[in-house]
C-alpha cells in the first residue's frame, strides 16, 4: 500500500493523460517535454495519452480541465494535476510526485 507520496518510478506503471489545445507549436513542445521527462525518469513503465480539447471537449469537461496544456496523473493514485507546458523538468516530477532516478549534476562545480 501507498501513501501516494514519492516513488521510485523503476517498478510503478504510470498512466498519464495529457490535455493539449490543438496541434500547436506549443502543444508540440509540451508533448516533447512530457516525453523526455518519461524517457528519463519512468522509462518504459508509462501509458500516455494525448486528448486535443478541440476534438474531444466532453474529456476535457469531465476531467475538469480547465487550460491546456493540463496533465493528469490516473495512476498510481492518487489523481494529480498539473497545468503548463511542462518544460521545468524538477517541478514536473514533483507534480508526478517522482523521485528523480538519476542525481542532477552539480552546476556550481569548480
Amino acid at each position: 500500500m501507498t501513501d501516494g507520496g514519492p516513488s521510485a518510478p523503476g517498478s510503478t506503471q504510470y498512466r498519464l493523460r495529457l490535455f493539449i489545445a490543438g496541434s500547436t507549436p506549443r502543444s508540440r513542445r509540451t508533448i516533447e517535454n512530457l516525453r523526455r521527462i518519461c524517457d528519463r525518469h519512468i522509462g518504459p513503465n508509462v501509458d500516455i495519452e494525448v486528448i486535443d480539447i478541440y476534438q474531444q471537449a466532453e474529456l476535457a469537461e469531465a476531467n475538469r480541465v480547465v487550460a491546456a496544456p493540463t496533465l493528469l496523473r490516473l495512476s498510481p493514485l492518487p489523481q494529480r494535476q498539473i497545468i503548463g507546458d511542462l518544460s521545468d523538468e524538477p517541478r514536473v516530477l514533483r507534480g508526478l510526485g517522482i523521485i528523480p532516478s538519476r542525481e542532477p549534476t552539480d552546476e556550481h562545480g569548480a
